[in-house]
C-alpha cells in the first residue's frame, strides 16, 4: 500500500510539472494556433535563472526559494514575449514557418545555455524542508512534491480566472474567434496575443524552477525532455483546454510512474501508446473542441 501511495504522489508531482509546461503550449496553440517548439527553452532559462538567484543569495531558505520562483517566471515571460514580438508576430497562420523558426530557436537556445553554463548538470539545493519527507499511510513522500502540486493548482485557477473574468482574457478569446471584428472595435489584438505568450512563458519559467528542485539539478536539456511529455499531455487533454491539460498531465504522469515500477521501466512506452490510442479514437483529445 505504501508503494502505491508513494508512486501516486510522485506521479502527481511530476504531473504538476507537465501541466506547467503544457498550460503554455495549450494556451498558445489553442488560442493562437501557434506550434511553439521553443517552449522548452523558456523552462530551461527559468530554471537556470532561478538557480543563479539561489546561488548568488548564498542561502537555502524559503525567501530565496520564493525569489527564485519569481525571477525564474519573469525570465521565462520575458523570453516568451521577445519570441512572439520578434519572430512569431510575422508568422501567424503560417504553420510550417512557425515550426521551422521555433525549432531553430530551441536548438540555438540549448547551444547558448551550453556556452554559458556548460553541458554538465548543475545540482541545486532548496530549503531544508524539501529534503524531509511526510508520512502518509506509511509512505514517505518527499516534501517538494507537495510544493509542485500546490503551485500547479494555483496556476490553473489563476489562468482560468484570467481568461474568463478579466477584460484582457475576454479580448483574447474574442480575438481568436474573430480577429478582424475585434480590431475594428479599436482594440489592439497584437498586444493581447503577446500577453498570451508572456503568460505561457511565465508558467514554463515557474515550472523550470520547480523541476530543478524535483529532479535536483539543472541542465540545458531539462526543458527539451519535459517538452516532449508536455506535448503529449496537450494532445491527450485537447488542444486549447486547460482543464483537459491538467487531467491529462495527472493521468500521464501517474501511469508513467506505475508502469516504470511494475512493468519494468516501460513508462515512456505506455505513455506513447496512450497518445496513439487517443489520436486513433479521439483525435480532439479528452476535452478538446470538435471542428
Amino acid at each position: 500500500m505504501s508503494t502505491v501511495i508513494l508512486l501516486t504522489f510522485t506521479g502527481l508531482g511530476l504531473g504538476a510539472l507537465y501541466f506547467l509546461v503544457a498550460a503554455g503550449l495549450s494556451l498558445i496553440y489553442g488560442l493562437m494556433g501557434v506550434l511553439n517548439f521553443a517552449h522548452g527553452a523558456f523552462l530551461t532559462l527559468g530554471a537556470f535563472t532561478g538557480w543563479e538567484i539561489a546561488r548568488r543569495a548564498g542561502s537555502d531558505n524559503w525567501g530565496t526559494f520564493l525569489l527564485s520562483l519569481g525571477i525564474g517566471a519573469a525570465a521565462g515571460a520575458v523570453f516568451a514575449a521577445f519570441t512572439e514580438f520578434v519572430l512569431i508576430r510575422r508568422l501567424y497562420q503560417r504553420h510550417i514557418e512557425q515550426v521551422l523558426v521555433t525549432v531553430g530557436l530551441s536548438l540555438a537556445a540549448v547551444a547558448l545555455f551550453d556556452g554559458i553554463w556548460g553541458t554538465d548538470p548543475v545540482y541545486i539545493q532548496g530549503p531544508a524542508w524539501f529534503k524531509d519527507t511526510t508520512d502518509i499511510l506509511g509512505a514517505r513522500i518527499p516534501n517538494d512534491r507537495f510544493v509542485c502540486i500546490v503551485a500547479a493548482a494555483l496556476v490553473l485557477l489563476a489562468l482560468v480566472f484570467f481568461l474568463k473574468k478579466t477584460r484582457y482574457g475576454m479580448i483574447i478569446r474574442a480575438g481568436v474567434e474573430n480577429r478582424s471584428m475585434v480590431t475594428a472595435l479599436g482594440i489592439d489584438v497584437r498586444k493581447a496575443f503577446t500577453l498570451v505568450f508572456t503568460i505561457g512563458g511565465a508558467a514554463a519559467g515557474l515550472g523550470g524552477v520547480l523541476a530543478s528542485h524535483y529532479f535536483g539539478y539543472v541542465s540545458p536539456m531539462l526543458g527539451g525532455s519535459l517538452l516532449i511529455f508536455a506535448f503529449i499531455v496537450t494532445v491527450i487533454g485537447g488542444l486549447g483546454s486547460l482543464t483537459g491539460a491538467a487531467i491529462a498531465a495527472v493521468v500521464v504522469a501517474v501511469v508513467q510512474q506505475f508502469a516504470n515500477f511494475y512493468l519494468g521501466g516501460t513508462g515512456d512506452f505506455v505513455v506513447v501508446l496512450a497518445l496513439a490510442l487517443v489520436l486513433l479514437f479521439r483525435p480532439t483529445g479528452l476535452l478538446g473542441r470538435t471542428a
